[in-house]
């Protein structure tokens, strides 16, 4: 049978990460698997927040860089930066993630995912039934899928 949506096909199973998991490893997690941001859960297991790439960038800078217009005055060394900044790494991930409501229930549209990445700027939609995650759709696997749909 062929699946109706593009979120049916797009759909992934991921591993979770914990509230408190520290955000090194996370991060690590987050690169092995190969997707952008990865589902939160509290220790029931209910979904909580999202922390990937944006929430990490956002821990390693500082909070005024995220107010600026324009950064270019502000130093380029990184390495500087990370070395004031080597606390996040043991952080848990509940300090930096994203818990906006960004998810979508299982019985998702294409229209509803699309609606979430435009309007949420958010990689990846975890679809969560009961608060409980049971897969994610990434921005990149969505695009990648309707413009294979467009018409030649």
């Amino acid at each position: 049978m062929t699946p109706s949506t593009l979120g049916d096909l797009t759909v992934r199973e991921v591993p979770l990460l914990r509230e408190d998991d520290e955000v090194l490893p996370a991060v690590k997690r987050i690169i092995e698997v190969g997707v952008p941001a990865l589902p939160v859960v509290d220790a029931d297991d209910k979904f909580v927040g999202i922390f990937g790439e944006r929430e990490f960038i956002n821990a390693i800078f500082p909070g005024y860089i995220r107010e600026l217009h324009y950064a270019a005055f502000v130093t380029k060394a990184t390495d500087e930066l990370l070395e004031k900044q080597v606390d996040c790494a043991s952080a848990p991930v509940a300090k930096y993630m994203n818990t906006e409501h960004v998810d979508v229930g299982p019985d998702y549209s294409d229209a509803q995912l699309a609606e979430t990445f435009m309007h949420h700027r958010v990689l990846i939609v975890p679809i969560v039934d009961d608060r409980r995650v049971t897969g994610v759709v990434t921005r990149w696997d969505f695009f990648r899928a309707l413009a294979e749909r467009l018409p030649a």
